[in-house]
Formats: structure tokens, sequence, C-alpha cells
């Protein structure tokens, strides 16, 4: 049964609409995502916590869900707003519908609006905050209780989404013909994965390319990870992916310098691409709308290759980290940076998701250059 749905953003705009999965009131920040599939995937990936993803795709639910192509144990981003929801989902692999997966995980679809206009908004004025809500229908009472309530930027949503205890992750890649994901392959070397939000992808990319991975909370220790390293327990530190703004995580920044200055192997994407930079004394922006989805291409200014890549990000490395970096990748949409090298030890990142999942995976060799960062 659709519910009415009531929905206020910061820039003054009031909006109806209809309701499937939880009911409530949510607050959070909206984006705009450009992915022609993989909604799941995408709903399920916890660098979304705290915000609305609005889907430019306009049929959403048509192959239901299903719990293998889950990037997270759950959903935690804010609200899904799609233009039509389809809840008569056809998959051989769906275990259930869009609308009762997000029930149980909270999360609130919003239905029958124009995400078209939606989009255009927030290309021209910018991502902001938004509240929804099929309890409360009033604005001013809907603008007082966005009002109140924290901007994104002043949430740690990291202490939300990251692993409570460390484990070691056991799967490669998915494979597609036998509908299973592979055992991994037999290690060339063992790495810690600092869990900001990791998406599961990325861990089965990291075990795939011969790397043992042991998965560590945001509360990770710098001095145990060094005293690893010297012991060779471990023989470098992958920073994953994650929600919010990296300049509110200080303890992060501090324990990823002194990495640093000991100069154990480190790569990082998206989150992590900029908390070294910002471990490097080189502050992130924030970027209007963000980069989300599937199409976006970035070239490879080593190779002169272009590739078609997978992001998800609302905040940027500056220009001048190009200071104490050698630039390796390119956003050919705004000329953006999209990875670094560092010239002062063995550190690598990028912004954008070379794991996919979901989007082209053109990108996915760059698992391999840590495991030969690491051996060479």
């Amino acid at each position: 049964m659709m519910r009415d749905v009531w929905i206020y953003l910061e820039n003054g705009t009031y909006l109806s609409a209809k309701s499937f999965g939880a009911e409530g009131t949510r607050v959070g920040e909206i984006v705009f995502n450009t992915s022609l599939t993989g909604y799941q995937e995408i709903i399920s990936d916890p660098s979304y916590a705290g915000q609305f993803i609005t889907f430019t795709m306009p049929e959403i639910g048509n192959v239901g869900v299903n719990d293998e192509d889950m990037e997270s144990l759950k959903a935690h981003c804010k609200g899904v707003i799609v233009r039509q929801y389809q809840s008569q989902y056809s998959s051989f692999r769906a275990e259930e519908a869009l609308h009762t997966f997000l029930e149980k995980h909270g999360v609130i679809g919003i239905c029958d609006i124009d995400t078209r206009y939606l989009t255009k908004m927030l290309r021209t004025e910018g991502a902001m905050m938004m509240i929804a809500s099929t309890e409360v229908s009033d604005k001013e009472e809907l603008k007082a209780l966005l009002e109140a309530a924290p901007r994104i930027e002043e949430v740690n949503y990291i202490e939300e989404v990251s692993t409570k205890v460390s484990y070691t992750h056991a799967n490669g890649v998915y494979d597609p013909f036998n509908f299973c994901y592979n055992d991994a392959p037999t290690p060339k070397a063992r790495i810690a994965a600092i869990d900001f939000g990791v998406k599961r992808n990325i861990l089965n990319e990291l075990t795939e390319a011969g790397l043992e991975v042991e998965v560590l909370p945001n509360t990770f220790s710098a001095d145990e990870l060094i005293a690893r390293y010297d012991a060779k327990d471990i023989d470098g530190v992958f920073l994953s992916n994650g929600p919010g703004d990296p300049l509110v995580l200080k303890r992060e920044q501090e324990e990823i310098k002194k990495l640093i200055a000991r100069r154990i192997p480190l790569f990082g994407i998206c989150l992590g691409h900029q908390l070294l930079s910002i471990a490097h004394g080189y502050d992130t922006h924030k970027l209007k709308f963000g980069h989300h989805g599937g199409n976006h291409p970035v070239k490879n200014v080593i190779t002169g290759m272009v590739e078609i890549t997978a992001q998800n990000h609302n905040y940027n490395v500056p220009e001048s980290v190009r200071e104490i970096a050698d630039v390796t990748h390119i956003n050919l949409f705004d000329n953006t940076i999209e990875g670094l090298r560092y010239k002062n030890g063995p550190v690598f990142s990028v912004q954008h998701h070379p794991e996919a999942s979901p989007g082209p995976k053109e990108s996915r060799y760059i698992f391999s250059e840590f495991l030969s960062l690491i051996q060479r």
C-alpha cells in the first residue's frame, strides 16, 4: 500500500509524493545517482549514510533484492527517491521486493515524484539537506524540524558504519557464471584494511588480487599497526571508502600521519584517498553536487587511456596537493583529481571506485598495483 509522504528541502521547496518502505520522519542530504543498474548495491553502500539517493533511472525495483548483492550488512541511507517504483520484481536471483527490504532496514522510499526536476535543481543549486515524513505534512513544522537537525558535515557517520570487531575477509570476486563468490586464492601478502564504511566488493577485489585481508575498525591504532609491520605480520594498510565529511575525522587523520611517517605501503579509495591528502596537510573541499554514478570518464595520465568509472563522493582533494604528489588520474567531466601517487613514500590513492559494483570494471587493475607496490 502506497502512503502519502511530504518533503521539504532547505531551499524552501515543499513537495508531496507517495512512499514505499519504512514509515516515519528522516533528515539527510539529498544527492542524485546516474547509474542505470545496481540499485541494491548503491542502497547498501555505507558511503550513503546520512543521505537521500535520487535515482535518475526512472524505473526502480524491477529485479528485487537478494542477499548476495549486498555491499554491507544493511542499508545505511536515509531514503531512496525514484520516479516509478515497481513492486512486482522479475529475477531468478531475487529473494524479496525492494519495499520490504527498505522496511526491514528503516529506509523511506519515495516515488511518484519528478526526479528529473530534483536532479536539475541539485545540479543548479548543489546538494542540500532535506526532510521526508509520512507523519508530518505541515510545511512550517517540517521546516522547523529540518533546521533543528544537525547537518551531514556535523555528524561522524563512520562510527555508525564501521565494523566493531576485526575479521579476515575470505571471499574473492563474484563468479557470474556459477553464481557464487570465488574462494580466496593463496595470498602473496597480508594487509590490514581500515573500515570507514568499506564495500564488500572492495574486499573481494583485494583478496582476488592476492592479498590476505584483515579488516579493522575505524578505532585502529597506528602504533599497533607499525609494530605489526616491523614484525612482518602485515605488509601494508588499505584505507577504505566511507560517508560524510573527511575533515570531521580528526583522530583518524592523526593515526594516518603516523603510518605515513613510518613509510608503510598505503592505498586509499574515496574517503581513504581524501584522508591521505588531509594527513599530508592538504584539506579537502566540497563539490557542488558531487560525483555519483557508473559512467564517469577518468583519464589515466600515465597510460593515456580513458577509463569509464564508478563514482560516489561529495568531497575532493585540492589542486595544491600536486606539490607533494604526482597526479595519476583526472576526471574528464570537471578535471578534478582522481588519483595520486605521493613522492614521499609508498603511498597512492584513487577517488573513484575501481571495484565498481555497480559499474564498469576498467579500473580494477589498481588492486593488483597495491600488491606490486608491496612486493617492490
